[in-house]
């Protein structure tokens, strides 16, 4: 029998990122030692607190079917901490939904708001979620540069510039996936003021909002005059509580876009783990320790691997103000960023992510995730650079 698949699914290559990975694997499978520092894991176990929470419940026999909306004392501890951190109110009953993970949340809200011929802009370089979503309901992702040059900033007059009649809603993610940039106050604040201007829905991705550091202060854009009824706020537990594994996000919107968005959860997951819900009231409530040790330790290998990187001929970085990632510039070695990634696989035993993973504007980049031990990751570094040294 000849199986196609459905047209659709032209548009949704695999990941890049797995690719690597997958790849590495393979290398391991013949004995070789890989270094991975492809995947945005965070390497930490997840807190003995949550563990025990999540085993409580299992004790309890907390395992079955929950709300679509997920159980109510975790959307109420979701409210509290978004009034509380953040500085916006939401009503847990009608504003927020419990997701399996982020990319569902992402799934979710771009299917359940865009329609074919929609334009949403997003960010270039991006976890690429957000261009192939919105391409599998016919919307189309008109891209805005993040660039080194401008510290990963976006341009306030190129956003307005690529605004048309049919944009319906922009995406930010901050701290960034790749680069690791954050949004300043004052290009948030600009950026609100064209949302209000167009009417335009903004999709705020938030999750590594935890992961910050050099006195560099997260905002949620949100919470700025007027944006609150525009905005959707995509989070969850993965990053910061390094629990990746339990599937856990959030959306918190108005209720018309929560209604739109619990419809497509409905058929695609009913609903999000049971006993893992009960776990991620106690990772808002009771894990600040754990996270401030977690990002302690991410700052510390941060500060090494932009230390050596910079430290390598022909290699260059900026120092990330946010998340767990490195965007290597590799241009000066006359290379595509596929040829040095598979260059460094196989000479190296190193994984790192082909920039072009995340859209043209990563050509010419490597993604690093320090999310590993700091001792791997000096190994590593010193495998690059003697890998690097060999290139002529």
């Amino acid at each position: 029998m000849d199986i196609k698949a459905a047209k659709r699914m032209d548009v949704v290559p695999f990941s890049g990122i797995r690719k690597i990975m997958e790849k590495g694997v393979q290398l391991e499978k013949q004995g070789v030692k890989v270094i991975h520092l492809e995947i945005g894991r965070p390497d930490f176990d997840t807190p003995v607190n949550i563990k025990q929470a999540a085993k409580r419940c299992l004790d309890e026999g907390k395992v079955f079917y929950t709300s679509n909306y997920g159980i109510p004392e975790l959307r109420k501890a979701i409210t509290e901490k978004l009034a509380t951190e953040n500085g916006v109110s939401y009503d847990p009953d009608t504003e927020v939904i419990v997701t399996v993970g982020l990319s569902e949340a992402i799934f979710d809200v771009l299917t359940s708001l865009l329609d074919a011929g929609d334009e949403i802009l997003v960010p270039d370089p991006v976890w690429l979620n957000y261009i192939h979503v919105p391409r599998l309901v016919g919307a189309v992702p008109v891209t805005y540069n993040l660039l080194e040059k401008n510290n990963y900033q976006l341009d306030i007059a190129e956003i307005e510039r690529k605004i048309t009649s049919k944009t319906k809603m922009i995406a930010i993610i901050t701290p960034n996936n790749p680069t690791g940039g954050v949004l300043n106050k004052d290009v948030l604040e600009k950026l609100a003021a064209i949302a209000i201007k167009h009417n335009l829905i903004v999709l705020s991705d938030e999750i590594y909002e935890k992961i910050i550091y050099d006195g560099n202060t997260h905002y949620s854009i949100a919470s700025f005059p007027g944006m609150k009824q525009r905005t959707v706020t995509l989070n969850g537990f993965s990053k910061a509580y390094s629990m990746t594994g339990w599937r856990l996000g959030y959306m918190a919107a108005p209720a018309a876009i929560i209604d739109a968005s619990v419809r497509m959860h409905q058929y695609i997951t009913t609903c999000a783990l049971s006993f893992g819900q009960y776990a991620a009231i106690e990772a808002l409530k009771n894990s600040d320790d754990s996270v401030s040790g977690m990002v302690a330790e991410y700052q510390r290998r941060r500060d090494y691997v932009v230390q050596a990187i910079n430290g390598i001929d022909r290699l260059s970085c900026q120092k990330p103000g946010g998340a767990f990632y490195v965007f290597v510039n590799i241009k000066q070695l006359n290379r595509t960023d596929e040829e040095v990634a598979e260059y460094l696989l196989h000479d190296a035993g190193v994984t790192l992510v082909p920039g072009t993973a995340f859209g043209d504007n990563g050509a010419g980049y490597l993604r690093l995730s320090y999310a590993n031990s700091y001792e791997n990751l000096v190994e590593a570094c010193e495998r690059i650079k003697r890998s690097i040294e060999k290139l002529q």
